[in-house]
C-alpha cells in the first residue's frame, strides 16, 4: 500500500452525537464526513462493524459474525426517510444518554423499529428488488448467520455445540427442517442486514465524494460463539463435541505475571492452507466492501500466535504456535495487488514479525503515548525514530486520552516530555502538544482521537483493555463537537505538509 502525506481522525460511529441514544450512520455521519473535510482530513479511522452483543459487552472485537454489519448502527431517521417507520410511532425510552451508549435501553427500542420495519417491508415492498440482489450477493456468509441467529434465540442464547447433536453438527435434514420452521426468523435478520448496508453503501458514497477514505478495523480472532465458528469449524482447533482444545491469549509480560486468556478458538493454519485460506480471504473481501484501508488486529499473530490449552486458568502454561504468515499474505497479493492493510504491530515482536511486515511493506503504528519515561533511544515510539511507511496516533481507543494519560503519569514521563518539547507541558495544554508532534511525525499518515483534538479528560476513554466494565460507550455530545474548530486543524494540518495545495 502506498502513503501519501496526510491524517485523519479516529472516531467509532457508536461515538458520534444523536439523539437515539448511540451513533448511527445517519444525519450525524454525514455532518461529520462535512467537518472532517472543512478540517483538511483525509481518513476517517473507526473501529469493527461486526454485530455486538451484551454478553461480551458489546466490545467491537467481540462478535457472533465476522461478516455481517451491527443493527445498532442503522439509523431510525433514514429509515423514516425511506417510508419504513414514522418515527411518532416510536417515542424516546428514558434511559438514553448523550454521553455514553446505554446498550441494553437502545437494543430493545431499536428492536421494535426492526420489527415494524419489516412489516411495512412485506406490505409495500418498499427497495425489494434490491433486498433480492443483496441477499444474492451475500448469501454464502447471509444463510448461514441468519439460521444461526434464528437457532440461538430459539435456544435462548445457548453456544451452538449445546443446540441438539443434528444442528450443531450441521446435518443437512435438520438445517432444512430448520430453515423451514424458522423461515419467518431469517427473512428479518437478511432484512436488518440489508438495512445495515444500504445504509453503509450510502455514507460511503457520500465519504468518497468529499475526498474521506475510510479507515476500518479486522479483529484477528473470532468468537466461538459465532456463526463462522459453527458454519467453518475444520478450520478451527474443536474437539468431537466442538468445544476448542486451544484457545488464544498472550504470554506473561510487564503488564501481567499471568499473559491474558483471550478464550477464543485458535485457527487450524494447516487445514486452512489446504483451502489456499479462502475463509480469511472471503473475510478480507468483505471487510473492503466496507472499507477503503483495513487495520489488521493483534498482527503479530500472522508470523507465530499464543495458544493455551482449553481448561487453563492462565495462560502461563501456552506455547508460541508457528502461522504461515509469508504463504498467507502471498495468496492475499493475489486477490488484492494494492494490499491496502495497515498492521497493528504494538508491543514485543520478535524477528519473524519484522521480516514479515518487511517483506510485504505493510505500514506499522507508532503512539506518542509511548515514547515518554522510556529514554531508551531505541524506543519505535519516539518521534525521531518514526519512520514515513507508518501511521503516528496520540493514543488509540485501547489507551486514555492524552489528557488522562497525562494526568495519570509519574514525574518521569512529565520531564522527559518538557525536555524533549523545550516547553513546559501540563495538563491543559499536553493535548494540543501531542497533537502537533503527531501531526509533525515524518510518518506518513498520522491519526488524532476526536477526544485528543476537543482536549477530553480521563473520563471519555473507549476501552480500559483487561476491564470488563464502562468500555466502548463513550459519545461525543453535540456542544463539544460545536466547539471543535475545523479551520484551526485545517491550519495545522497544512503546516505539517499533510494537505495537497
Amino acid at each position: 500500500m502506498k502513503l501519501k502525506r496526510s491524517s485523519g481522525i479516529l472516531l467509532h460511529i457508536t461515538s458520534l452525537p444523536g439523539e437515539f441514544g448511540i451513533g448511527d450512520m445517519g444525519p450525524e455521519a454525514y455532518k461529520f464526513l462535512n467537518f472532517l473535510k472543512r478540517s483538511g482530513q483525509t481518513y476517517w479511522q473507526i473501529l469493527p462493524l461486526n454485530p455486538t452483543d451484551g454478553i461480551y459487552q458489546h466490545s467491537p472485537y467481540s462478535s457472533h459474525s465476522a461478516f455481517a454489519g451491527n443493527p445498532l448502527l442503522i439509523s431510525p431517521k433514514l429509515l423514516e426517510e425511506e417510508g419504513y417507520i414514522d418515527l411518532k410511532d416510536f417515542p424516546l425510552p428514558s434511559g438514553m444518554s448523550a454521553e455514553k451508549v446505554t446498550f441494553d435501553t437502545v437494543q430493545l427500542y431499536k428492536q421494535q423499529i426492526f420489527d415494524a420495519a419489516f412489516e411495512t417491508f412485506k406490505t409495500e415492498k418498499i427497495q425489494e428488488q434490491d433486498f433480492n440482489e443483496f441477499t444474492e450477493t451475500h448469501k454464502d456468509w447471509l444463510e448461514n448467520y441468519c439460521l444461526y441467529l434464528a437457532l440461538r434465540h430459539k435456544y435462548h442464547k445457548a453456544n451452538w455445540p449445546d443446540w441438539p447433536k443434528e444442528l450443531r453438527d450441521r446435518e443437512p435434514q435438520a438445517l432444512e427442517k430448520a430453515k423451514n420452521e424458522l423461515k419467518q426468523q431469517i427473512e428479518r435478520e437478511k432484512f436488518v442486514q440489508f438495512l445495515f448496508f444500504s445504509q453503509w453503501s450510502g455514507l460511503m458514497m457520500e465519504a468518497h465524494r468529499q475526498g474521506i477514505h475510510i479507515f476500518g478495523d479486522v479483529p484477528f480472532y473470532v468468537n466461538h460463539d459465532s456463526a463462522d465458528c459453527w458454519a467453518n469449524p475444520e478450520i478451527f482447533k474443536l474437539d468431537g463435541e466442538k468445544q476448542p482444545t486451544h484457545i488464544s491469549g498472550v504470554p506473561p509480560d510487564m503488564f501481567s505475571e499471568t499473559g491474558q486468556l483471550w478464550g477464543t478458538p485458535v485457527y487450524d493454519w494447516k487445514e486452512l492452507q489446504k483451502q489456499d485460506y479462502h475463509w480469511w480471504i472471503e473475510r478480507l473481501r468483505q471487510n473492503l466492501l466496507l472499507f477503503d484501508v483495513v487495520r489488521i488486529d493483534h498482527f503479530r499473530a500472522f508470523a507465530a500466535y499464543w495458544e493455551v490449552e482449553a481448561g487453563e486458568e492462565t495462560a502461563i502454561n501456552g506455547k508460541w504456535a508457528e502461522t504461515p504468515g509469508i504463504d498467507f499474505f502471498k495468496e492475499v497479493q493475489k486477490e488484492f495487488p494494492k494490499m491496502p492493510f495497515i498492521a497493528e504491530d504494538l508491543g514485543v515482536l520478535d524477528q519473524p514479525v519484522y521480516d514479515l511486515l518487511e517483506k510485504f511493506k505493510f505500514p506499522g503504528m507508532k503512539v506518542l503515548q509511548f515514547s515518554f519515561g522510556d529514554t531508551n533511544r531505541e524506543n519505535p515510539y519516539i518521534p525521531y525514530n518514526h519512520n514515513f511507511n507508518s501511521i503516528v496516533y496520540t493514543g488509540t481507543h485501547d489507551n486514555n486520552t492524552t489528557k488522562g494519560w497525562f494526568k495519570d503519569s509519574g514525574t518521569e514521563v512529565k520531564e522527559h516530555l518538557d525536555l524533549y518539547t523545550g516547553e513546559k507541558v501540563t495538563e491543559g495544554n499536553v493535548h494540543i502538544v501531542l497533537g502537533r508532534m503527531a501531526l509533525q511525525s515524518v510518518a506518513a499518515v498520522a491519526i488524532l482521537p476526536l477526544q485528543d483534538i476537543a482536549g477530553l479528560g480521563g473520563e471519555s476513554i473507549m476501552n480500559t483493555p483487561g476491564s470488563t466494565k464502562g468500555n466502548w460507550s463513550w459519545r461525543v455530545t453535540f456542544d463539544e463537537m460545536e466547539k471543535l474548530d475545523a479551520n484551526e486543524l485545517f491550519r495545522e494540518s497544512e503546516l505539517y505538509g499533510r494537505i495537497k495545495k
